[in-house]
């Protein structure tokens, strides 16, 4: 059954997916879909070819940059998103700023960090040099400081346009009711609080911040 052209649903946001999918063919008939949302969450891992290979990803950085730039191709500004683990067995410093690096240039919307942490009856349960649980808390915290940057960087590159929002559930922010949603590019935002419309799209103009993660829509 093919989803884009039934009716009453205006929105398809695709799930997580691996790299491997992401083809010049595929996201060019992606991108004449009208309902498709611009919202991609490409796996990752680990931004240092080094322990991808220990993680046994076929797939390189290089290659991984390669397909977001076809998405960056075909349709404007998307949301990529990503997993990250940190602290995989063998991770160095220098390989842990490597990714570090590589996850800034990618420029990703958000990720979600993960401490490695040994599963019985796999090879890395039992490879040498297991990263101390100390190290890796302090690497979490670094890349969950990155994506909270990067997401901020994000959300402000849309301050001005004009968005259409999916109206879904109330929020309270300073003592004040809004009615909060999201863009096709998984933007929240909110207009003052008004329960008949909730779960109908609007439109109107992204105009600064409620909160961090959330950003004020005037009506037009």
């Amino acid at each position: 059954m093919r989803l884009d052209g039934v009716p009453g649903l205006e929105r398809i946001r695709l799930g997580s997916l691996e790299p491997r999918i992401i083809t010049e063919e595929f996201v060019s008939t992606l991108a004449g879909l009208s309902t498709i949302c611009p919202h991609f969450h490409l796996s990752l891992q680990s931004g240092c070819d080094e322990t991808l290979r220990r993680m046994n990803r076929h797939y390189t950085t290089e290659d991984y940059a390669g397909r977001c730039e076809i998405l960056r191709k075909y349709f404007d500004n998307p949301a990529i998103t990503t997993d990250v683990i940190v602290g995989f067995p063998g991770e160095t410093a220098e390989e842990f700023e490597t990714t570090k690096r590589y996850l800034e240039r990618v420029h990703f919307y958000e990720m979600h960090v993960f401490k490695y942490s040994k599963r019985a009856g796999t090879k890395a349960a039992v490879m040498e040099d297991q990263v101390p649980e100390q190290v890796k808390a302090v690497r979490s915290d670094e890349l969950l400081a990155l994506t909270e940057r990067m997401s901020r960087e994000y959300r402000e590159s849309f301050l001005g346009q004009e968005k259409e929002v999916l109206l879904e559930e109330k929020v309270t922010v300073d003592g004040v009711d809004y009615l909060a949603g999201y863009t096709k590019e998984y933007v929240r935002a909110a207009v003052p609080w008004d329960e008949t419309r909730k779960g109908t799209m609007i439109t109107g103009y992204l105009d600064g911040f409620l909160t961090d993660e959330i950003i004020n829509l005037l009506k037009k």
